[in-house]
């Protein structure tokens, strides 16, 4: 399916995802989910779930507060767009009772410029966004790490924070800014630092664009998110073994050809 074609009808979903109300028929499973790359990677199970008697509705959005909220609120009955490190932070915050139930896939983060062809090239007093939320902040500190431009306290704390830099040799400044946000700020600073669901969404391709990014191993797996009990659902059952199944992890692989990978 064309891309903008698929956009523009996530973005309709969108709109009737606000204040929407969950379907209980025993046939329709809601789903929170980002554009790219989750609904796209649902879009392409729906089928699959149709045939096993399950309405897979999609509801899209461009934020990662309000698709656990409307879950917590048991307005949708699940997510797929996180972490567990950005999930532990989010109930820890909210007070909300939200439990992983499956890993799908992980979408490596990646640092990324409009301004420099490499890592070695950022200058003393380079201006670097990153993430403004505690895991996916953390997360991009760490990465800085790895690449040579900082050295954390505590260099496996994946909450880190800016407070938490011990040497910063250049002299980075640093702007903490919404993650959606990121890819615009391309042309303003020197080193952005983006998820690649809102990478790809700006049309970047992780694996040529990234001046560096998370590999393979990377424990930011994308989780399927729920309230305690809801992974015995028999419709959570069927999405969860079709996220997990080997036509999945072909999708997934020929689809974004290494900018998002299965973790299964």
């Amino acid at each position: 399916m064309n891309r903008r074609i698929l956009l523009a009808s996530f973005s309709l979903l969108a709109l009737a995802a606000c204040g929407g109300t969950k379907t209980n028929d025993g046939k329709t499973l809601t789903v929170a989910a980002t554009a790219v790359p989750h609904a796209e990677i649902l879009e392409s199970i729906k089928p699959t779930l149709a045939k096993e008697g399950v309405d897979l509705q999609i509801r899209v959005f461009n934020d990662y507060v309000q698709p656990n909220l409307q879950v917590e609120q048991k307005q949708i009955d699940v997510s797929y767009f996180e972490t567990k490190p950005y999930l532990d932070q989010f109930n820890a915050s909210r007070g909300t009772h939200l439990v992983t139930y499956a890993g799908v896939h992980v979408e490596p983060l990646g640092a990324y410029s409009r301004k420099w062809k490499s890592i070695a090239q950022i200058p003393n007093g380079a201006t670097v966004a990153i993430p403004n939320e505690p895991s996916n902040g953390g997360r991009a500190l760490l990465l800085l790490q790895k690449a040579g431009l900082i050295r954390l306290r505590n260099p496996n704390n994946p909450l880190s924070s800016l407070n938490d830099i011990a040497t910063n040799p250049k002299n980075l400044q640093f702007k903490e800014l919404e993650g959606a946000t990121l890819p615009r700020t391309l042309g303003e600073v020197d080193l952005a630092l983006i998820n690649t669901n809102y990478a790809l969404d700006a049309k970047l391709n992780p694996v040529r664009d990234a001046l560096a990014i998370e590999d393979k191993n990377s424990p930011y797996v994308n989780f399927v998110v729920g309230l305690p009990g809801g992974e015995k659902d028999p419709r959570v059952v069927k999405l969860i073994a079709a996220l997990r199944s080997p036509a999945t992890k072909t999708f997934i692989e020929q689809h974004y050809r290494g900018a998002v990978l299965p973790a299964f």
